[in-house]
């Protein structure tokens, strides 16, 4: 066995981020993933930071997969794409509402031949309503949802990006969690169930956690959304960058000896908890005068030795040498066949009992075509038939 997810077989229509994260992330933890291909490939594919034909893009997103190439424009390739999903688990696809069914591959299609399936939908903003056949990008899920006028401060600021795309990996976090949960109903009751989720319902729910507070008491809602600080808890040193936060009595007092100024205790705004909140600006701005005067490192053994909550403020090349990350085993070098040595990481969900496994690396496209239809009852002569239609395609050099 090679993770906890092992025997479940999910047939991935998914393309770009969020659905092939989702589907890694299965995959990662032991599902026969099969990607469904159109001829041209996973956009994904074509994208820049390359080698080898491969884009860092789709090798992270795409390991643990096989790759088939289905023209489901064509009857015979969606008749195998059937064929495949008969004795699958699950189906997930991220077609703008409305194209899965036109092409004869939405729920009731694939319910004829597999009615316990989990069939899984991820949508942009949504499956109704005036945005829902919008073409979607990340940025425009974050200024939909607001998370650009949180990442802002207030309402009056200029929005701002989150310089990730964070709606597309938590839509994607969120569907393989839902994947899970519906599996695990459909061993308990014997039935299948169609998981729909958007990208802007994902963002909206995991604001509401934090960043929604002043909306969250009906008739007491707030007008406009004001900043507790533009200042990040984020200070110049002699030679770099550190966070401090502090926040408990006992962290403020440690504080002041790690900086060696018991002054600043006795200064009245900054005695209790609701002082050091009301006067944040003025406290995060006398944390920086203080911390601007010595080294990180220094600072960092001096907030230490005082258990002051503390780190320093990496660049992504000292991330991943960084003792932290190495000592949690997080950054793996694997072998790419074609992409050559990779840097990637495992999947961080750690199992004691079915460990999770690095098993294929992101697949070339096509490269698995006769494999998958061979095992789904396909004869050879009958697969040479469908390459010659154009219904199906197998990469060069595959047998």
């Amino acid at each position: 066995m090679t993770g906890p997810l092992h025997g479940f077989k999910v047939i991935d229509l998914t393309s770009m981020i969020s659905g092939p994260l989702a589907t890694r992330t299965l995959g990662d933890q032991g599902a026969d993933v099969i990607k469904v291909e159109a001829p041209a490939g996973d956009h994904a594919r074509h994208v820049t930071t390359r080698r080898g034909g491969f884009s860092a893009s789709f090798v992270n997103n795409n390991r643990n997969k096989r790759s088939i190439v289905l023209n489901l424009k064509n009857p015979d390739g969606l008749a195998a794409l059937k064929r495949l999903a008969a004795d699958a688990d699950v189906i997930i696809q991220n077609f703008r509402p409305g194209v899965a069914e036109r092409i004869g591959v939405g729920e009731e299609a694939i319910r004829t031949v597999n009615p316990e399936i989990i069939y899984v939908s991820i949508a942009g903003f949504g499956f109704n309503g005036p945005y829902a056949a919008k073409p979607v990008f990340d940025p425009l899920i974050q200024a939909v949802s607001g998370l650009t006028t949180v990442q802002a401060g207030s309402d009056e600021e200029r929005p701002r990006l989150v310089r990730t795309i964070l709606p597309d990996k938590l839509t994607a976090i969120q569907a393989s969690q839902a994947i899970t949960a519906a599996l695990l109903s459909r061993e308990r009751t014997g039935k299948g169930q169609h998981v729909r989720l958007s990208m802007l319902d994902t963002v909206v729910s995991f604001l509401w956690s934090s960043d929604m507070g002043r909306h969250t008491f009906v008739g007491d809602e707030s007008g406009a959304e004001t900043a507790q600080s533009f200042i990040d808890l984020i200070y110049e040193t002699t030679d770099g960058f550190i966070s401090v936060a502090v926040m408990q009595n006992k962290e403020w007092q440690a504080f002041a000896r790690a900086a060696q100024r018991p002054d600043i205790l006795d200064d009245d705004r900054f005695v209790t908890a609701t002082g050091r909140e009301t006067y944040k600006n003025e406290r995060l701005e006398l944390i920086q005068s203080i911390l601007k005067d010595r080294t990180t490192s220094e600072w960092l053994e001096r907030l230490e030795f005082e258990d002051v909550p503390c780190a320093p403020v990496l660049t992504r090349r000292e991330v991943i040498r960084h003792p932290q990350i190495e000592a949690n085993d997080l950054i793996v070098e694997l072998d790419h066949p074609v992409a050559g040595k990779l840097r990637q990481t495992r999947n961080p969900a750690r199992f004691s009992v079915t460990e999770a496994q690095h098993r294929l690396g992101a697949p070339v496209l096509g490269e698995q075509t006769r494999e998958v239809l061979r095992e789904h009852g396909f004869e050879d002569n009958a697969i040479a038939a469908l390459e010659a239609s154009g219904a199906v395609v197998q990469a060069d050099g595959g047998s």
